[in-house]
């Protein structure tokens, strides 16, 4: 039961609010004690709370789950956790992870609380609307960025959120073009929003956001305030995204979260894009 209940909560989903760290190395806080605990707790509030965001929409598709191949192997749509005992979980996780997020302080209980009703927005409204789908889901990244800010708590760069919102819908069209290259007649069996998408728009969408994610992360770069050395940054995630492409080329960006635990080139350029990161910010003027 405990293995099932864990594999319900999607753990692996968790690297994504790594993003809340994010503030703490670009606002030079990393060498702070009270900062790094800040930053550590909103990170495990922050995965309770989307783990409950993740248990609802499960909940809300356990019918259809269950006449699904491969997600009927889903802790609730197999019966592994039962239906009454996922609500009671995601209840308690929502009341804990936001209690939580406002004892911490005002601002990133607000961002939680805000992260939240967007992630239950998506599921209940948004989950097959086309393009609003994409966007929903780049909001919750945008949120989860400011959220490390607050947790500090530092002003958010609004280029570095520029930065944020461009790069997950990025990730989120890549994610599309992906499922529907390879599941190809049957991806909307797989997910109905893919019906409403097509290999060559798709393209066009990731085309847009590449251009807009390099440049609005160039244009944080240049006004971080470091000086020229924070620009030796922008190398890595020109070649981050592209490396992206790549893998969704050769078919494996269905899963994003999976493919930056799997893949040995995108590890090391995000390894070298942090030391440059914190090596230009404290040798810089």
């Amino acid at each position: 039961m405990a293995l099932a209940i864990l594999r319900a909560l999607r753990p692996k989903q968790w690297t994504k609010n790594a993003l809340l760290f994010a503030a703490l190395i670009f606002a030079e806080r990393y060498t702070d004690l009270d900062a790094v605990r800040h930053v550590l707790i909103g990170f495990a509030l922050f995965c309770m709370i989307s783990s409950s965001g993740y248990l609802v929409n499960d909940l809300r598709d356990v019918e259809a789950d269950r006449l699904h191949p491969q997600k009927k192997h889903r802790p609730i749509a197999a019966g592994t956790v039962s239906v009454p005992m996922a609500w009671l979980l995601a209840a308690l996780l929502m009341v804990v992870g936001i209690g939580g997020a406002f004892q911490l302080n005002t601002g990133f209980g607000l961002t939680a609380a805000s992260y939240l009703v967007v992630t239950l927005t998506y599921s209940a409204f948004f989950k097959h609307t086309v393009v609003l789908d994409v966007m929903l889901i780049a909001t919750g990244f945008v949120l989860r960025a400011v959220a490390g800010a607050e947790a500090i708590p530092v002003v958010s760069s609004p280029w570095f959120l520029t930065c944020t919102a461009f790069g997950a819908l990025f990730i989120g069209f890549s994610k599309r073009l992906a499922e529907i290259r390879a599941l190809g007649d049957a991806a909307g069996a797989h997910r109905k929003i893919l019906d409403e998408y097509s290999v060559p728009m798709l393209e066009q969408f990731i085309s847009i956001m590449t251009g807009c994610a390099i440049i609005s992360y160039a244009l944080y770069a240049v006004d971080s305030g470091q000086g020229p050395a924070m620009m030796l940054t922008v190398p890595f995630v020109i070649y981050g995204i592209l490396r992206v492409m790549y893998l969704v080329e050769k078919g494996d960006g269905g899963a994003p979260e999976m493919m930056l635990l799997r893949d040995r080139p995108l590890q090391l350029c995000l390894i070298l894009f942090g030391t440059t990161a914190v090596l230009a910010m404290r040798f810089g003027p």
